[in-house]
């Protein structure tokens, strides 16, 4: 069974069983672009997703994050959307991160809030993205280290 708050967009999308697809809030509405492939088990609350992206089995995508066209996002790949996080809502700081066209994030991968990953670039299985990735870019590891330049 797929759960599908009131509120969001899914465009002549494919999504496996047992996804929560939600809006988190007046300002941030779940939208999922045309030919979008999401796997099961995945969580998707007020997140922008753009068109002809896969996105594997039990990825967790919070509020503020923007996936634009063409994105693969691995399995068990988890965004954050708060640098500083709390169990008091009051301290509650959203910050948007954004993966651009065509990027590709390995299995595993952590993404901290705040993030652009650019356009074409590639992270690598198991890493931890604490800062901005350059266009083209390959960054694998803890930390997540320049480590060359995507050819294709």
């Amino acid at each position: 069974m797929v759960t599908v708050e009131a509120g969001t967009t899914i465009e002549r999308s494919n999504v496996d069983p047992s996804c929560i697809i939600r809006k988190h809030n007046v300002i941030y509405d779940a939208t999922i672009g045309r030919n979008t492939k999401v796997g099961s088990h995945c969580t998707i609350g007020g997140a922008s997703i753009g068109a002809n992206c896969k996105i594997e089995d039990h990825a967790f995508i919070p509020p503020g994050v923007t996936l634009e066209d063409n994105v693969f996002i691995g399995p068990h790949v988890c965004f954050t959307n708060d640098k500083y996080p709390d169990a008091s809502p009051r301290t509650w700081t959203q910050r948007e991160t954004v993966v651009k066209q065509s990027a590709s994030i390995g299995a595993n991968a952590t993404i901290l809030s705040g993030i652009t990953i650019g356009e074409r670039s590639m992270v690598g299985a198991g890493s931890v993205v604490t800062n901005n990735v350059a266009p083209d870019m390959v960054v694998y590891g803890d930390g997540a280290e320049p480590r060359g330049k995507r050819t294709k």
